[in-house]
């Protein structure tokens, strides 16, 4: 995928942000949501002796969601994930970005044990990753399919913010690729990642204190 595409799709979730803040509803309709965190590879994702870090910084997650029942939506998401070498392996680093769109469905209701201002959310869905080795490795591009799940811890601050825990599994539709032409500092396989959010209202409560 090309950069030009990677705009495009920050134009997509422009626009989904600038419907949401005409629309004005209620809180949950659309919300805007950002996480940081950190992600570890799968390790078969390398070839020869290269070997990634297990823990890794940043993860960044930006998207825009909406909600079509109290229990069902959809989201539109956008990640950025930057991994490297771990000790004693050859040097290289790698920018993992996706782009997923995914079903979400609260399943506060079917935990009981949560606290009153928690909720919990489950989301999955199909996308797309496109992975950038960088410095000696940068001519060996990749991008496949992938299909993401993840689940959702909320805290509710106020009616119009939550910050959240979230865990999430993108598993790469990569085929083999050769070492020799571009496998070397580049990565097929899946990811986890880690991270810690805002989830922000987007419509309603125009009233609240």
């Amino acid at each position: 995928m090309k950069t030009s595409h990677i705009g495009y799709c920050f134009i997509i979730l422009f626009l989904m942000t600038s419907t949401a803040l005409l629309a004005q509803r209620d809180t949950s309709k659309w919300r805007a949501l950002l996480a940081v965190g950190v992600n570890s590879p799968s390790q078969s994702g390398f070839v020869g002796d290269f070997e990634g870090n297990s823990l890794n910084f940043p993860t960044i997650n930006l998207g825009i969601q909406t909600l079509f029942t109290p229990q069902m939506g959809a989201r539109l998401d956008l990640g950025y994930n930057r991994f490297a070498n771990a000790d004693n392996t050859p040097d290289f680093k790698v920018n993992y970005t996706r782009i997923n769109a995914q079903f979400v469905y609260d399943a506060t209701r079917h935990m009981r044990f949560l606290p009153l201002r928690m909720a919990s959310i489950a989301h999955i869905g199909p996308g797309y990753s496109i992975i950038k080795p960088l410095d000696a490795y940068g001519d060996n591009k990749l991008s496949f399919l992938n299909a993401m799940a993840g689940l959702e811890f909320h805290y509710t601050i106020d009616e119009t913010v939550s910050i959240y825990l979230d865990g999430s599994y993108i598993y790469g539709f990569a085929g083999d690729f050769e070492p020799e032409f571009n496998g070397y500092g580049s990565f097929n396989g899946n990811l986890l990642t880690v991270t810690v959010g805002v989830s922000v209202a987007l419509s309603g409560c125009r009233t609240c204190n």
